[in-house]
């Protein structure tokens, strides 16, 4: 990649935001060091590391990379046999300690929520911290860099040596500071220490009392400070201690130091997994700063971004634009006058260009798709070198000379002001020679001029398109929104009118320019009008759509609604029907018993045969309630139904009209306002289309009225994705499908959760699984419904 170019499009600010990002040393260090890679593979598996790392601070907010240290300097000392220091073991025990907590979190990450997260997972299983050193190391060290009495028996018993002697020593020196003889010769009652050896402070006048040695003075000469002869052993003893001591702990940390380096390889692979980690989710958190999203990389040469924001201006200031270059041209001519809007664009192209190949996010809407360059090219800004005596002209000639040299069919290249600082005439020339040559190598070329010259430059080139900053007359000021199509002009005149230059002037002016340049000014002029105008009437057009899919889809829903409702009036008719049946039945019995009772009691001349007669009689009056069914539908004969059929649907017990054969057992049926489909056997004749008679049928067609057997959500933003769901399930039960697919693709698995969560609350889903291996597997789900 460019260094060049990379300083030109100040990547260097980009590592500079996405550094303090970091959660240790060793992301820090990565991203100091951040460039763009051109290997495709490569940079896919980057993308798909930063949106793994995206995931998981959207479910969890966090990841725990704390204490965690770069220790491969330590590990290459204790190689060589060097002793490490006690603070370099805590690093050491902290950095294992770290480890564990974030294999931890990703076990209990992966096992808690339904989410894939493959390259986390590798990293997870790689994640072996030596556990045996950490407890080495632990029993040994305290956190705080202290070697433990408990890391060998004779440090302990010299260390309680030492303690003893101590004390001693102290008594000693407590006793003769609190003598009555002595308290006139002391500048204080105190005990310090000097030189390692404790002392007293005593008045120069009284030096010779104590005997001993002294070890200091104050600044004014009046204290010294002396240890006196009677704890001279003492001392003498607990220096040696100390020495002894010293010499344990040394030869401690040079046995952790030996067990340390037993164990470099380990940790050098620990060290290379928590970089990766730590970077992935410094990636992830500076794409969070910025509202960053996951671009589609392709290596066609393809760059379609949509809302896209220069990285490095605020956003609450930055002008978002659609730039798109390398399918229907490669080549882009920014024309019109300086307005300052040109420049970024060509740095928004540039800078997210080179944060996609570095595994970054980028500052645009989802969607938006990004091309792997081997190399980027920028010739942009005030080039002049008075070190080597070059003017403007010269110092970007030198720079596109060398472009020159290097360019092909896979480099992007990012002129500004091309061909300015000479004669306008010989500039343009040179400016449409140069396009003309890196054009026909195949790169994907972007340049900003403002000679008019280069404004007819793409209408007899294939490949070339012109484009424009908008610039509003009235507030004097550029808005900075991208027009591709459509060449700049000056608007020179209009805004010297607006501040108040004479009309005569004015007019004067225009006999000068030539009627080409005034034709073609004209004829811009029309383009903008016609840009604006039509972005006016498709905003108009997509609310209307928008209300228009709003009315359909409350008719669907009211529809669905209705036939619910309808099959409850069944539900509960069939209920009453059953239970006048149960009352009659009883009432039957109840008379039977009556007239047996009476036969039995009053003798009545009742025979058995004529209790039988009158109780089937009782029955035959009772009504016959078929459980589960509607009113019997009359078989329909078999029939050769055309299009404009005036028909019923005899599950929904509607009548509509035939509109065409969508299958061999299906048709589109139009019923009021509303299409579905339906089975060719779930349909009765009512009345043939007349041969002569046109049908006008009128129907609410949005842009979504034919419904597809599959809805493909791959690429969507998690909301968008669940609003058409719904609108699709709606659909589908409304055309009668049976079984439809939901293609949300395999990624973080968010959408997939988000789908299949959707799916068991409704309550027209009958079930649904995942697609088998040549239907997509885990990255389609089968829905079976009522």
């Amino acid at each position: 990649m460019n260094d060049k170019a990379l300083d030109t499009l100040e990547f260097h600010k980009i590592r500079e935001q996405l550094t303090s990002f970091a959660s240790s040393s060793l992301g820090r260090e990565v991203a100091e060091n951040l460039k763009p890679e051109t290997d495709f593979n490569k940079i896919v598996r980057l993308q798909e590391e930063t949106d793994e790392a995206a995931t998981v601070l959207r479910l969890k907010g966090h990841v725990p990379l704390g204490g965690v240290f770069n220790i491969l300097p330590h590990v290459k000392r204790a190689e060589i046999g060097s002793m490490l220091h006690p603070d370099e073991f805590v690093e050491i025990a902290s950095t294992i300690r770290a480890s564990r907590v974030l294999k931890k979190f990703i076990s209990e990450l992966l096992e808690g929520e339904d989410v894939n997260l493959p390259i986390l997972q590798e990293y997870g299983e790689n994640l072996n911290p030596p556990k045996d050193l950490y407890r080495t190391i632990t029993s040994a060290i305290s956190e705080n860099g202290d070697v433990l009495d408990s890391a060998s028996e004779r440090l302990r018993s010299l260390r309680t040596q030492i303690c003893s002697l101590e004390g001693r020593v102290r008594e000693k020196l407590e006793s003769i500071i609190r003598s009555s003889s002595a308290q006139k010769m002391l500048s204080d009652a105190i005990i310090t220490i000097r030189n390692d050896r404790f002392v007293i402070p005593v008045k120069q006048e009284y030096r010779t009392h104590f005997g001993g040695m002294i070890h200091d003075q104050s600044s004014s000469g009046q204290t010294l400070f002396i240890e006196p002869q009677s704890i001279v052993q003492l001392n003498n003893e607990l220096h040696q201690a100390k020495m002894k001591e010293q010499a344990e702990i040394e030869r401690i940390l040079m046995e952790l130091s030996a067990v340390t380096a037993e164990y470099s390889e380990e940790l050098s692979h620990l060290v290379a997994i928590l970089r990766e980690i730590d970077f992935m989710f410094t990636k992830a958190k500076f794409g969070a700063s910025i509202k960053a999203t996951k671009p589609i990389m392709n290596n066609d040469g393809v760059i379609r971004l949509f809302r896209a924001r220069h990285p490095l201006i605020p956003r609450d200031e930055v002008v978002a634009n659609d730039i798109e270059i390398g399918k229907d041209f490669t080549t882009i001519v920014i024309t019109g006058p300086n307005t300052g809007g040109k420049t970024v664009t060509l740095k928004t192209v540039g800078l997210i260009t080179l944060m996609a190949q570095s595994g970054l996010q980028i500052p645009a809407q989802d969607g938006s798709e990004v091309a792997v360059f081997e190399s980027v090219f920028a010739d942009i800004g005030d080039e002049q070198s008075i070190e080597q005596s070059l003017s403007t002209f010269s110092s970007h000639m030198v720079n596109i000379v060398d472009i020159l040299r290097h360019v092909d069919n896979k480099s992007l290249v990012l002129f500004d002001e091309l061909g300015a600082g000479t004669d306008p005439q010989e500039g343009a020339a040179l400016a449409m020679s140069i396009l003309d040559e890196v054009h026909s190598r195949g790169a994907r070329v972007i340049a900003t001029t403002h000679y008019p010259e280069l404004k007819a430059y793409s209408y007899n080139r294939d490949g070339v398109t012109n484009a424009s900053v908008e610039f509003d007359v009235e507030t004097l000021s550029p808005t900075y929104r991208l027009l591709i199509g459509v060449p700049g002009r000056s608007n020179a005149f209009e805004i010297s009118k607006r501040l108040g230059l004479p009309d005569d002037i004015i007019e004067n002016a225009r006999t000068h320019i030539h009627a080409e340049s005034n034709k073609v000014d004209n004829m811009i002029a029309s383009l903008e009008r016609s840009t604006r105008l039509a972005e006016k009437e498709e905003e108009e057009a997509k609310e209307i759509l928008k209300d228009a899919e709003k009315l359909h889809k409350d008719l669907q829903k009211a529809m669905i609604e209705f036939y619910n409702k309808k099959d409850e009036l069944y539900e509960k008719a069939r209920q009453e029907a059953k239970n006048i049946v149960k009352n009659a039945e009883r009432e039957a019995e109840e008379i039977i018993r009556d007239l047996r009772k009476m036969q039995f009691e009053k003798g009545a001349q009742i025979k058995e045969h004529e209790l039988i007669e009158a109780r089937k009689r009782l029955e035959g009056v009772v009504p016959e309630a078929k459980e589960g069914q509607h009113p019997e539908v009359k078989k329909k004969e078999k029939y050769n139904f055309q299009p404009g059929d005036e028909v019923k649907v005899i599950s929904f017990d509607q009548k509509g009209h035939l509109i065409e054969r969508v299958s061999e057992t299906e048709w589109q049926v139009q019923i009021g306002v509303l299409k579905m489909k339906v089975e060719e056997e779930d349909l009765q004749l009512i009345k043939s289309k007349p041969q002569q008679e046109t049908r006008h049928i009128v129907s609410i067609k949005g842009k979504d009225y034919h419904v597809g057997l599959e809805l493909d959500l791959r690429g969507e933003r998690y909301e968008d994705a669940l609003v058409r769901l719904e609108k699709y399930i709606d659909d589908a039960l409304l055309a009668g499908y049976p079984r439809v697919s939901i293609i949300h693709g395999k990624g973080t698995g968010a959408l997939r959760t988000g789908v299949q969560n959707y799916l068991k609350k409704h309550r027209q889903v009958k079930s649904f699984q995942y697609g088998s291996a040549n239907e997509g597997g885990t990255g389609v789900t089968i829905v079976e419904l009522k």
